[in-house]
């Protein structure tokens, strides 16, 4: 068995940014600028944007963060987003998910330029995904790819399946790994709450991507002997035995499906690093694509 470690594998594309980071700026452009709006106080959300601003100061990256308060209204941070779109310093930016329950997340979302949309949520990026267009690969799909990409895990011809089909994991990943691409070219069979006989289907997969949101759900009994096991999952379980009171455990009940997988994530220490190092590597591609417009401009 051995571990997809993303911890790993985000590092080395952070040096692989920063590098490219070096020849922008000795190039005489700016380096790439990243911000980051905040609405609340949720721990989890301050956790994962304080981690973005550290890892866009360890690759080069300019980073804004922008904090409001819990009771901020749609209408005031639609305009936020309004300021962002036109601010010529910033390469690109998200708007960090959950919203406080008043504010529209669609409408949110819809309101960031394209361009900028580093997370990749846009209806515009969505379809040019689709269509296997270049453009942004949310953040989470797009560290998979590298993951699959980077151990050599065969998909061509391989039988994946994806547990969960939201917008932002399952749903992209049963399109691109069925896509002509390097990653690429399986069979996908997406399951989902109203799935029958979940088990006899995962217990065809060659490749299985766990993004459900119920911790430990895939056990060993659900998965055939050899399988690559992707868990997306993250939740916090109260364990008395930690000096934190918790520990955190993903949608495959790791010990036991660890034993039959040539190929499984650990959590933490999967996809989750992954992610920020491909919101980087958005970051990069929007800073190069203004580059290029603006020396065409000029």
């Amino acid at each position: 068995m051995i571990l997809l470690d993303g911890k790993k594998t985000a590092a080395e594309i952070k040096e692989e940014v920063a590098l490219e980071v070096r020849d922008l700026k000795n190039n005489g452009y700016n380096a790439p600028h990243l911000a980051a709006i905040i609405v609340g106080n949720s721990g989890a959300s301050i956790t994962y944007v304080n981690a973005k601003v550290k890892a866009c100061e360890r690759v080069g990256f300019e980073s804004t963060l922008i904090r409001l308060p819990e009771e901020t209204t749609e209408d005031e941070l639609l305009n936020e987003i309004a300021v962002l779109n036109v601010d010529n310093d910033i390469d690109g930016f998200i708007v960090q998910l959950p919203l406080p329950k008043h504010i529209n997340e669609q409408k949110v979302i819809m309101a960031v330029d394209p361009d900028k949309d580093v997370d990749g949520f846009h209806p515009t990026n969505v379809g040019k995904m689709a269509l296997n267009l270049p453009t942004f690969i949310s953040a989470t799909p797009y560290g998979i790819l590298e993951l699959l990409e980077r151990y050599t895990i065969e998909t061509s011809g391989k039988h994946v399946v994806i547990i969960g089909r939201s917008h932002i994991v399952g749903s992209p990943m049963s399109i691109l790994l069925s896509q002509k691409r390097k990653v690429g070219n399986a069979t996908v069979t997406m399951c989902h709450s109203r799935t029958k006989n979940l088990k006899e289907i995962t217990l065809q997969a060659d490749i299985i991507v766990a993004a459900i949101g119920i911790p430990e759900f895939l056990k060993a009994d659900m998965v055939k002997d050899h399988v690559t096991i992707i868990d997306v999952g993250i939740t916090r379980l109260a364990d008395s035995s930690k000096k934190n009171g918790f520990r955190l455990v993903g949608d495959v009940a790791f010990d036991e499906v660890s034993k039959k997988a040539d190929f499984i994530t650990p959590v933490p220490g999967g996809v989750g690093p992954m992610t920020i190092a491909m919101l980087l590597k958005n970051t990069l591609l929007a800073c190069k694509r203004k580059n290029i417009n603006e020396n065409h401009k000029s």
